[in-house]
């Protein structure tokens, strides 16, 4: 399994999105600073999280959204879970 996830910053007011294997330990290392571009928005929230049967499907997504630059589609995206 993988997983598309957007996590929030309040500190930045920002969302990232990403994709990956193992989603607790992702979002782990994202709130530990191992990412220099996530570690000035410490601490980061789980917002959103898509499952995939495998990480190229998942990456796919990931891409097509961030493709959109649009934080109102974010934004609908988790208002329609």
């Amino acid at each position: 399994m993988a997983w598309l996830y957007i996590l929030y910053s309040k500190k930045l007011n920002k969302y990232y999105v990403g994709a990956c294997k193992e989603l607790e330990r992702r979002v782990y290392e994202h709130n530990v600073g191992h990412s220099k571009f996530t570690s000035t928005g410490i601490p980061w929230e789980l917002a959103y999280k898509e499952e995939y049967p495998d990480l190229v499907l998942a990456k796919r997504r990931e891409l097509a959204i961030k493709k959109r630059k649009s934080r109102v589609y974010i934004e609908s995206l988790m208002s329609n879970k």
